[in-house]
């Protein structure tokens, strides 16, 4: 038997008109922080990154394909790993679909990572995906945006991610230390080695042939690019994370992974 609360269609008509006005709350708080997000300061990008492209060898103004505006989903392959973050998997999941109605609104999206070519071209084709993935493979990209770990942060021990400062060496929790293992594991690598690269968004603009970057965001800053998260969140039990000790990936994996049964 349900451990819910069970009501009366007139009980939930009045409780959902509540959530309602909440739910336009929250839509107006987002409107508003999207307008925050389009008056921020641009910055000038001076430096020349290079990426590895399936059209060969590109910089970052390239990456615009002739279009003004550009998002790159900062996607979790390091040189190290065998296959792409579980995570990010889940999230370029929805790239293929969202392409051509970006381009068709003057934006261009990649997915950037810091594996060779080959390694992401292979994983691509296993997932079935066909979005623009640019390998930035010795290139100081991810750890200029703060998505990889530099060798001199490595050294010192410090790193930063979202915006914050912290320790690259700090121990991962007795409770935590199966699940971490095992999703590093996934990714064919050990944990200090999964951690070396870290997830992210950031947004540039073209203007006058000059590259700025206009916004990044990382960690829960995120979550509105899961469309599997979107949907959860509207499911009746929600995003289902709680870890099995049997099974402490249970909550998501990547689509070719799931029992078929």
């Amino acid at each position: 038997m349900t451990s819910h609360k069970i009501g009366t269609r007139e009980e939930w008509l009045a409780a959902r008109l509540e959530l309602l006005e909440a739910e336009k709350e929250l839509t107006r708080r987002g409107d508003e922080l999207a307008r925050q997000r389009r008056e921020l300061p641009w910055v000038r990008v001076d430096k020349d990154y290079r990426f590895d492209t399936d059209e060969g060898t590109a910089s970052l103004a390239d990456l615009f394909r002739g279009r003004s505006q550009l998002l790159v989903y900062h996607f979790m392959f390091g040189p190290d790993y065998t296959a792409g973050c579980p995570a990010c998997s889940a999230i370029a999941d929805g790239f293929n679909g969202f392409v051509a109605h970006l381009a068709n609104h003057d934006v261009m999206l990649w997915a950037v990572s810091r594996a060779p070519l080959a390694k992401l071209q292979a994983y691509e084709q296993r997932m079935g995906w066909t979005f623009p993935w640019a390998s930035s493979y010795g290139s100081d990209f991810n750890p200029d945006f703060h998505l990889a770990s530099s060798e001199e942060q490595r050294q010192s021990g410090v790193g930063e991610y979202n915006f914050r400062a912290f320790d690259l060496h700090a121990a991962v929790p007795a409770d935590y230390e199966r699940p971490f293992a095992e999703w590093a594991a996934t990714t064919g690598t050990d944990w200090a080695t999964y951690t070396q690269e870290s997830p992210g968004m950031s947004a540039f603009t073209l203007d006058d042939g000059v590259v700025y970057h206009t916004y990044s965001a990382y960690a829960r800053g995120l979550d509105g690019l899961w469309g599997m998260y979107q949907w959860l969140d509207r499911a009746p039990r929600g995003r289902n994370e709680e870890r099995s000790p049997d099974d402490p990936l249970n909550f998501f994996r990547r689509h070719d992974e799931y029992d078929s049964k």
